[in-house]
């Protein structure tokens, strides 16, 4: 690293929470730990000719919005956690430039512009992570065991002895499972402990290379005994997980505004964040204003997470979703729930849409679009296609109404162009939504309608 003498003064965040100054030359510098609004110095690590970058090393100026990390594991410094980016500045802070993140993309990559900007959704900033996949490591020099996420820029597993960002009980784990793995005869095969909580088991998925002896087995046993918790053993891919011990409760996150219980597997892709999950189904529904005698489309259901709460509003919700064997499970929660009769699920690759296949679903009065980080172009485009020559699919009509739940603004962004430039929507509204504070990560949400002759 090259020690700079130069005072750079910080213009913004990028999305991945390095400041970004301009140095005399105009060429940019991105400096790590550095905040909008301060004068500081930086160690440059790399050069290129339109740029570098560095970390924080000096501060001339500091910003009103610096505060003290919450957990002794935050730094810049060799061997920090690399799980959180942002603890240095404070909350609200950090959910106002994630709101201007999704303002910029629209704008920037998009040309979109929402006509109202909507409170972001926002909740605890402590304690809310109900998932997280900790890397295990066996030490074998050093007679010790690591569990926690990856050091900041490395690949090393910081040496974690407490998590803020996960429940209290979650963090009072880590010690005690260091001493189960380093008990285990086969600690040098157990990559990974995963986390999924639900709202009455913490569910712990070991990840194992080898088959586990009758002696690891044991000592699982025994700390679940001792600590309350739900051991589900990997020894492959996702698919391949199952419970240690048949009994005890179910794994599942209720909805209670709309009287919904979701059963789910610890392998299954659910929010992060339940109380923030909770917040944006609530918030998704109420601007998408389904009204009893409508048909709805939930675009990349999932297990159901929009689509059942929906159901209770609508006439008819179609989910629909990539994989056959989440469309299953869809099914099984929505029996679960008494909502069979009023939904239908389907499995489609939703990343090769046409219009032909578009029409094929029928029309809808609103749809739900909740798409994973490479967004949903194919059905942004196909929707476009048909606007720009209806002869691709006759009689076809697109939603008056669009509500996108998204965890990638950039993406969000090139399908709001598409929608509004050539689809003729307008995006009528659009909020951040701050499912994972402290960190660079910027989900959001926009409402795109459409007038009835456009």
């Amino acid at each position: 690293m090259n020690q700079t003498t130069e005072w750079l003064k910080v213009d913004s965040l990028d999305l991945e929470a390095q400041g970004v100054a301009h140095n005399a030359e105009g060429k940019v510098v991105f400096i790590d730990g550095a905040l909008p609004g301060e004068v500081v110095q930086a160690q440059i690590a790399r050069r290129k000719n339109n740029w570098e970058q560095g970390t924080l090393s000096a501060i001339k100026k500091e910003s009103a919005q610096r505060v003290t990390p919450g957990c002794p594991h935050f730094g810049l410094h060799a061997g920090a956690c690399g799980g959180c980016k942002m603890q240095h500045l404070h909350p609200a802070a950090q959910v106002a430039v994630k709101q201007r993140v999704v303002e910029d993309n629209l704008w920037h990559l998009g040309k979109v512009k929402a006509e109202t900007l909507l409170r972001p959704i926002e909740g605890p900033t402590w304690g809310y992570r109900y998932r997280a996949r900790f890397s295990v490591r066996y030490v074998a020099k050093k007679g010790a065991v690591l569990i926690g996420f990856h050091e900041r820029k490395s690949r090393y597993v910081a040496d974690m002895q407490v998590c803020k960002v996960v429940p209290r009980r979650v963090s009072d784990l880590l010690l005690p499972l260091r001493g189960l793995i380093m008990a285990m005869a086969e600690r040098d095969r157990l990559p990974q402990i995963e986390l999924a909580m639900g709202d009455e088991v913490i569910a712990l998925v070991l990840r194992h290379l080898n088959p586990l002896p009758p002696g690891d087995l044991a000592l699982l046993r025994q700390f679940a005994a001792e600590h309350g918790v739900q051991w589900w053993l990997q020894p492959k891919g996702p698919d391949s997980v199952r419970l240690l011990d048949e009994g005890g409760p179910q794994l599942a996150y209720a909805l209670p505004e709309f009287g919904i219980r979701m059963p789910f597997k610890p392998t299954d892709f659910t929010q992060v964040n339940p109380h923030i999950n909770a917040a944006l189904v609530g918030r998704a529904l109420r601007l998408l204003a389904v009204r009893p005698g409508e048909r709805v489309i939930d675009w990349f259901c999932g297990l159901g997470n929009f689509t059942l709460p929906l159901a209770t509003q609508a006439r008819e919700v179609l989910g629909i979703e990539g994989s056959e064997a989440l469309v299953e499970r869809s099914r099984e929660n929505a029996a679960a729930n008494g909502l069979a009769h009023k939904t239908n699920f389907v499995a489609r690759n939703l990343f090769e849409m046409t219009p032909s296949l578009l029409a094929a679903d029928g029309i809808a009065d609103r749809w739900l679009v909740d798409p994973p980080r490479e967004g949903a172009f194919a059905l942004a485009k196909a929707v476009a296609d048909i606007v720009q020559d209806p002869s691709l699919a006759p009689g076809w009509a697109p939603p008056r109404r669009i509500v996108y739940v998204s965890c990638n603004p950039a993406t969000l962004a090139r399908d709001a162009g598409l929608l509004v430039n050539l689809a003729g929507y307008r995006c009528t509204a659009a909020s951040a939504v701050n499912m994972f504070p402290h960190t660079a990560h910027v989900e959001s949400v926009a409402v795109f309608d459409r007038d009835a002759m456009a």
